[in-house]
């Protein structure tokens, strides 16, 4: 099953631009800022200080890491080096979720930052074959003035790869309703709602996503099987989930594998995608995924490639694109092993 996985061509919807970047590039921009940064230059030291007592904790060394991107450069760099690594698991296709807020905060003009990650992207098509599109997120701990600056950002330059307008960080504290008008704002100039909801909160978030910021995929939404109408709702409309099994355990929202909520979603005929969040922080990648969720749901070969198929259903890719991709999922399980 590894090895079929690692050959399976992939989408992948919910993975951060921050949260991907290996040991290797962590540590080589904690060495450019040595000294003024608590974050180890040895990349074996990275698994160590990648663990977390509680969500809360997550966050905070995920901030330690934002704080390493300083310049243009080291956005590029950053991105560069995470579609490289996708590009080793066969990934074809990845919507990963930029946070430019957080690096406007820390001095990088908007402009600078949209041309570092363009420039990354075109590379890593040219490079790797990989197509990357965009999601920008509002980090919710930063409140309304982050979504605010965010929108702006958009309305003013809006990239043709853009796809879609998030909402991540903390959910205790940060209620969703607050955040209508911006994703109104977003939706208005074409974007797709994909926040995050129901992972460290209850189903409520998730009914909070859908009615206030016309959500259409949830992330996570790990607490939504504990409502029986949400479960009916997200199956009748066919509203995607986006499934991070071994960042639910890091972050401590579920306790184990064997009460991870997959099986549940499933079960109830849900449309699940398989995603690895930021996973050189939680020692895993996307193929990683694709194996617990395997075995999670009694899945053959065949299970595994449909599964692969969810996420270009769910993917915000046009129609001829998704055709290509599907065919090329269903080429390569047709294969005699």
């Amino acid at each position: 099953m590894r090895d079929f996985i690692q050959g399976l061509p992939k989408a992948e919807l919910h993975v951060h631009h921050v949260g991907s970047a290996s040991p290797r590039v962590v540590a080589g921009l904690a060495a450019r800022y040595e000294g003024a940064t608590d974050v180890p230059t040895d990349p074996e030291q990275l698994a160590e200080y990648f663990t977390f007592t509680d969500f809360r904790h997550f966050i905070e060394l995920y901030l330690s890491v934002v704080d390493l991107i300083r310049t243009p450069e080291d956005v590029r760099d950053l991105t560069y080096g995470v579609a490289r690594d996708m590009a080793v698991q066969n990934i074809r296709y990845a919507e990963l979720t930029c946070t430019p807020y957080s690096h406007m905060r820390r001095g990088i003009e908007g402009a600078a930052y949209l041309e570092a990650i363009e420039d990354a992207r075109e590379a890593a098509y040219r490079d790797f074959g990989l197509t990357l599109k965009w999601i920008f997120d509002i980090p919710g701990e930063a409140g309304v003035e982050a979504a605010e600056d965010t929108v702006a950002l958009i309305e003013a330059r809006l990239p043709e790869s853009l796809v879609g307008f998030g909402l991540g960080g903390p959910e205790i504290g940060v209620p969703r309703p607050q955040f209508a008008p911006h994703f109104e704002r977003a939706l208005a100039l074409g974007l797709h709602s994909v926040p995050h909801a129901g992972e460290s909160t209850g189903p409520e978030t998730v009914w909070d996503a859908l009615r206030h910021l016309k959500a259409e995929r949830i992330g996570h939404g790990t607490s939504l099987v504990q409502d029986d109408e949400l479960v009916d709702h997200l199956g009748e409309h066919r509203i995607p989930i986006e499934v991070c099994p071994t960042s639910n355990i890091a972050t401590g929202v579920v306790r184990d594998l064997d009460q991870h909520p997959i099986r549940r979603m499933a079960e109830a005929g849900l449309l699940i995608t398989v995603n690895s969040d930021d996973p050189p922080m939680f020692g895993t990648d996307l193929n990683t995924e694709y194996e617990v969720a395997a075995k999670l749901l009694g899945l053959d070969e065949r299970g595994v490639a449909d599964l692969a198929q969810n996420a270009v259903r769910a993917s915000f890719l046009d129609a001829d694109a998704k055709g290509r991709l599907t065919a090329e999922i269903d080429a390569y399980a047709a294969q005699p092993r």
